[in-house]
């Protein structure tokens, strides 16, 4: 082995324990028995994550985060499937510009982004709405949707399409009976990410939340500014192990996405 790759190799290494060191601390919190955030913990418990489960108010935030998260990534997927279908198909400048304004959420800072929607908000009534929760966080979940799906479509043969358009298939039919199966795999990858966009969201939802509709990213930030609640590593704990499992689903089904289209 080449002393570059060496190199290379204890690079990511160290890349990737950086990025670890904060979720391989806030875990070991979360199952202490103190009253306060401590590392090492001095004794083990569940009594955070009860203190979780038994929480009236935290439990309406994680319905309100689960509810926005769901639907939030439904809508994006449909929508963003439908506009990278449109925008792989399309030569024309003015739809290519459209694409730049579409990925515009994942360019423009997050604060800037929240305040803009805020004050919209604050003049149309969508303040401490679900509706209006929903809305936002479909904007910033779109580009995830998008960027996966058009990378799915430029690897699809078009010619299948236009053999099945030649069979007597509409555009419509010919889309879900010949092309979504196949890139499948990629319009999954965009709903999960759409799916943990929402659900992490902090900064959007501190601007715009509120009442029966804070979401659980505000809920904690409000809790970490009144007081460092243990339960904040519990709840830490759980959301990051919900972001594992739907980087891992996202992994397994690009893996699957060739074998899929060999057998074919």
């Amino acid at each position: 082995m080449s002393l570059s790759r060496i190199i290379l190799y204890v690079a990511v290494g160290l890349i990737l324990v950086w990025l670890m060191v904060p979720v391989l601390i806030i875990v070991p919190m979360s199952f202490s028995g103190a009253r306060f955030l401590a590392f090492p913990p001095p004794s083990w418990s569940l009594r955070w994550y009860e203190a979780y489960l038994e929480s009236a108010a935290w439990m309406q935030a994680t319905r309100v985060s689960l509810i926005l998260a769901v639907s939030s990534a439904i809508i994006a997927t449909v929508l963003g499937t439908a506009a990278a279908y449109a925008l792989n198909l399309s030569t024309s400048r003015l739809v290519r510009s459209l694409q730049v304004v579409l990925l515009l959420p994942l360019v423009v800072p997050i604060v800037i982004t929240a305040v803009g929607v805020f004050f919209v908000y604050a003049n149309v009534g969508l303040l401490a709405t679900m509706s209006g929760l929903i809305l936002a966080n479909v904007m910033l979940g779109l580009p995830f949707v998008i960027i996966s799906v058009l990378t799915g479509l430029r690897k699809f043969d078009p010619a299948q399409e236009m053999v099945s358009r030649s069979l007597g298939m509409n555009r419509l039919r010919t889309f879900f009976i010949v092309t979504l199966p196949q890139i499948r795999p990629s319009v999954i990858s965009g709903l999960l990410f759409a799916f943990i966009s929402a659900l992490d969201e902090t900064v959007v939802a501190i601007f715009i939340s509120g009442g029966e509709y804070q979401t659980l990213t505000k809920r904690m930030f409000t809790a970490l500014r009144d007081e460092i609640d243990p339960t904040i590593a519990a709840i830490s704990t759980l959301l990051t192990a919900i972001s594992f499992l739907m980087v891992i689903l996202v992994s397994l089904s690009a893996r699957t996405a060739p074998r899929k289209n060999a057998d074919a």
